[in-house]
């Protein structure tokens, strides 16, 4: 949520600053006209109670004859301080809708640019291999080797689902156990389990809600919603709390299975794991204070690129252009690796400063002293990575010429010693 004090201080530039990320004037005319009405009727409804404070005192000074007619008057000015409570009550939902449907303002460094072909790559490690044979695809290796069942997937749920079997099921425990101890062990990460199913309010918390309500899993019967990506639990861990200064920087990490309605891709990555409504996901989050937020988004950024560089994948680093940021993002960079099989650079992170953005949301504060004001801390997240698309790196930069594919050495150990994929 943008603070409203910037807003009506500061329209052209807000209106600028958004304009980068596709948003029409028009919408911050919109807020702030709502915004000047909600607080005019509150002015004239802090009146009106005044006034009848006033009138009531005087109500037992008035004679028998005046009194009357005083009980008449304020009745009638309880009829209109009745109806200006219903208005306001109205426009403030109205206010709260517009605020929470406005997108997050970008970092002055963050390139502008008019869609995803603007992106800048901004550095990469390794070099794809010249394998000296056609590199196979995940899709036909896993069926091959026997470890992706796409057939009872589809069978058991429907399309974008597939089930794990043996030696893929253990490659992508022992990633996510190998992934959160590099994490806790190394980063400095506090290891969560969150619940998988959060309320509106968690939601809300993180601009999830009420923007992205479609591509949501729900219970229809109670306020649970399925979390898109453990971001929302983590991030919310602290909601409407005052936390000391202390305390931070906070570092937490997750795995979690993530759930997403994947309506916005249609059509896209149809063949193999790649996208899904059901993934696996080690997460990253940090509350930090805001002076020192974009420093902190590059450590996050090179918290993520450690994974790919310990599992000596190629990948490269990619900084979103305006146009292409998340809703609740400031500044974005994202962590690809190579997946030689589909000839493709994957996202395996999204690694996002979003300012003050979701700790308003939250109500997510700090304090330095206690004789200090309140201030919001600053939130990031970021994958560490995510499954299945750096299983998919895994088996597609390590398979062999007869078919087999080599467990990558910093992953033997929790392999139980397996060094070598092969088809049963």
């Amino acid at each position: 949520m943008l603070d409203i004090r910037l807003v009506r201080e500061q329209p052209g530039l807000v209106k600028a600053e958004l304009g980068k990320c596709g948003v029409d004037p028009a919408e911050v005319d919109q807020m702030l006209e709502s915004d000047a009405r909600r607080r005019r009727l509150q002015h004239e409804l802090d009146d009106l109670r005044a006034q009848r404070t006033r009138e009531s005192r005087e109500l037992g000074k008035a004679t028998a004859e005046e009194r009357e007619r005083r009980r008449a008057e304020m009745r009638a000015l309880g009829d209109r301080i009745s109806a200006g409570e219903r208005e306001l009550s109205e426009v403030e939902r109205q206010f709260e809708q517009l605020m929470l449907g406005m997108r997050n303002l970008p970092r002055p460094y963050v390139p502008a640019g008019k869609s995803e072909a603007d992106n800048r790559i901004v550095r990469g490690e390794g070099q794809p291999a010249d394998f000296g044979f056609r590199p196979l695809p995940h899709w036909e290796l896993g069926e091959r080797l026997g470890i992706i069942d796409f057939a009872r997937g589809v069978k058991l749920s429907g399309t974008r689902f597939y089930v794990l079997m043996g030696l893929g099921a253990r490659l992508e425990r022992a990633l996510i156990a190998w992934m959160l101890d590099l994490k806790t062990l190394e980063q400095g990460y506090l290891e969560v389990i969150p619940p998988l199913m959060v309320n509106s309010a968690s939601a809300t918390g993180t601009g999830h809600l009420p923007k992205f309500q479609d591509t949501m899993y729900r219970d229809i019967e109670e306020d649970y919603w399925f979390i898109p990506t453990a971001e929302v639990p983590l991030t919310n861990l602290y909601r409407d709390e005052i936390l000391d200064a202390a305390r931070l920087p906070i570092y937490l990490t997750a795995y979690t299975p993530c759930f997403r309605r994947e309506k916005m891709s249609a059509g896209r990555d149809v063949r193999g794991i790649k996208r899904g409504h059901q993934f696996d996901k080690v997460e990253m989050v940090k509350l930090v204070t805001p002076e020192s937020s974009d420093e902190e988004l590059e450590k996050l950024v090179e918290n993520a690129c450690e994974v790919c560089r310990r599992l000596k994948i190629p990948f490269r680093v990619v900084q979103l252009c305006t146009a292409d940021l998340g809703f609740s993002s400031a500044a974005t960079y994202d962590v690809e690796m190579w997946a030689p099989g589909s000839a493709e650079w994957l996202e395996v992170s999204s690694c996002s400063n979003c300012t003050d953005f979701q700790p308003r949301r939250a109500n997510l504060r700090f304090r330095r002293h206690k004789s200090e004001r309140l201030e919001f801390v600053h939130a990031l997240n970021g994958s560490g990575l995510g499954l299945p698309r750096t299983l998919i790196a895994v088996l597609e930069n390590y398979q062999q010429a007869d078919g087999t594919v080599v467990v990558p050495e910093v992953l033997r150990p929790y392999m139980g010693g397996v060094e070598v994929i092969r088809a049963r």
